[in-house]
């Protein structure tokens, strides 16, 4: 007989028939192939706990991918390991090595490794962030009256809605665990650059002291500032004299009018989640996490990284 692939439905009889004893003579007649088809199965995809099917289908899978791919260097797979170890996604790795016209490597094949070295007992795979959807964090509605002199959003200049320019930031609080500590959380719309500061409270002369400290070093690049209802932003104006800037406020229960916040606070939570006391986290971590979200590609950035949109920097193009 000439020799064929195997179909998963022939690995689950495979396995049901040695499960009732059956040898790999009798196997093989009853599969309807040689009988060193079943010896070379049962030799190459058999894992730790012995023949299973389903492992035994990836690891076929995963050599015949394997198969099909270019020979990737050593070198190559050093750096997938090191932004891997980064935090970055398999994706990211494959837009930014196309981006920089390195050796590529897909992200298929990124994640075919990352798999094989789990199954030798590697750690990559504790790298990979985790993409569990997150559930909408409404803030209770302050009916005692809204911030004095608040300007809304609906007066906010058009080009900020369309990302046209750098200079517009979104404002927000992370909450710790049980309402104790806080990280401030600003990020710019067109570049996604993020700044971090863990503040003791949420009280309004922190936030506005906070604001200031990240901001001012930056003042030139801050046109607007954009943030919600909470009276932790009580000192809007005193943000916005001393930084030359307009702040504006958005809808109550409108989260999706800082959706690009709100995006990078589930980011920062994988980081910090929402059961991490927040009175321990020291500027050192803050600083960590903050430069390890700047220096990410990111796909809507075409790959390059929000450190790079904001102050213009030019993609080096290794060879």
């Amino acid at each position: 007989m000439r020799y064929a692939q195997l179909t998963r439905e022939q690995r689950d009889q495979i396995y049901a028939l040695m499960k009732a004893g059956q040898n790999q003579t009798r196997i093989a007649v009853i599969i309807g192939c040689h009988k060193s088809t079943i010896a070379r199965e049962v030799r190459r995809n058999r894992g730790g706990r012995g023949y299973r099917p389903k492992q035994a289908d990836e690891l076929a899978q995963a050599r015949k991918l394997a198969a099909h791919q270019p020979r990737i260097e050593p070198e190559t797979w050093a750096r997938v390991e090191s932004l891997l170890r980064q935090e970055w996604s398999p994706e990211q790795i494959t837009g930014r090595l196309k981006l920089e016209r390195q050796s590529t490597v897909s992200h298929e094949h990124i994640d075919q490794h990352i798999y094989a070295d789990k199954r030798q007992g590697g750690t990559l795979h504790r790298s990979l962030r985790c993409r569990k959807q997150r559930r909408k964090r409404y803030r209770s509605y302050d009916r005692r009256g809204q911030l004095p002199n608040r300007i809304s959003i609906d007066e906010r200049p058009a080009i900020v809605d369309s990302k046209g320019r750098v200079g517009d930031w979104e404002a927000d609080l992370i909450i710790g665990h049980g309402q104790r500590g806080a990280v401030l959380s600003l990020v710019e719309r067109k570049s996604k650059l993020t700044l971090l500061q863990a503040v003791a409270g949420k009280t309004a002369e922190a936030i506005t002291e906070a604001s200031l400290a990240l901001l001012s070093p930056l003042a030139e690049r801050v046109q607007t500032i954009t943030s919600d209802n909470g009276r932790e932003f009580a000192g809007h104006q005193q943000i916005a004299i001393g930084l030359d800037a307009r702040f504006y406020f958005a809808h109550p229960y409108a989260s999706w009018e800082r959706g690009l916040n709100e995006n990078t606070n589930g980011l920062v939570r994988q980081y910090f989640p929402k059961r991490h006391d927040f009175t321990t986290i020291t500027a050192a971590e803050v600083a960590q996490v903050r430069e390890r979200l700047n220096h990410r590609p990111r796909k809507t950035l075409g790959y390059r990284t929000p450190h790079e949109v904001f102050f213009k920097q030019r993609v080096a193009l290794l060879s």
